[in-house]
């Protein structure tokens, strides 16, 4: 979600610093691209170990909630996702929402995308708090395939961290990296795209197609 349909993740680095700094401590923009794609419980403990007097649930409810205030504000789009999902949608094709965020914020991003004339984007949102094990483990892929019923095989993943893009190899889906904030290094286990401005259903299908010939 954030970085890949949405470019949330300002949102998030604000709300980093703004918390950080009201402990007397400092957060720049690189610590907070350490912490891009981790589960939010990773990124309590490291802004514990930098003096934020909080327990991890209470970090994670402020972070949650200012960059909700922002969402509420502006969701803005990253290229070429509303197009895609637009056409995944009169395609046929189940789709999930699978985001380390809380399902609070996950539910108001959605809520956002259908104010926006997407009619139910996602059939499926998978958040942080529905699992037990954050990305880079597979287990959030895994459970949004089996929510939607279907073999994680037959499913293409889109990250933009390499914790989330990690995880979509692990699970087995065929996985696809759009980096943002931070880069991703090129290997045999994924393709890479600069972006999803102009791709179609069609290009996902020759992604798809292209693993079962390697």
């Amino acid at each position: 979600m954030d970085g890949t349909i949405v470019d949330t993740e300002p949102y998030w680095m604000d709300a980093e610093i703004a918390l950080v700094e009201s402990f007397g401590g400092t957060w720049t923009h690189e610590d907070a691209l350490t912490v891009v794609g981790q589960g939010l419980w990773h990124t309590a403990r490291v802004m514990r170990s930098r003096g934020v007097v909080l327990t991890d649930d209470e970090i994670i409810e402020a972070l949650t909630a200012r960059v909700m205030e922002q969402v509420r504000e502006h969701v803005p789009w990253r290229p070429g996702a509303r197009d895609l999902l637009d056409a995944l949608k009169h395609a046929g094709v189940k789709t999930a929402l699978v985001t380390m965020s809380m399902r609070s914020l996950a539910e108001l991003v959605v809520e956002a995308i259908r104010a926006d004339g997407l009619d139910t984007p996602f059939e499926v949102v998978v958040s942080g708090d529905d699992v037990e094990h954050a990305k880079p483990h597979p287990e959030p892929y895994l459970t949004a395939a089996a929510l939607l019923g279907v073999d994680i095989a037959d499913c293409i993943a889109i990250e933009d961290s390499e914790p989330g893009l990690a995880s979509a190899i692990a699970s087995g889906a065929v996985s696809i990296g759009v980096p943002h904030m931070v880069p991703l290094s090129s290997a045999p286990t994924h393709h890479l795209w600069p972006s999803l401005d102009g791709r179609t259903v069609a290009d996902l299908a020759t992604a798809f197609e292209s693993e079962l010939t390697r």
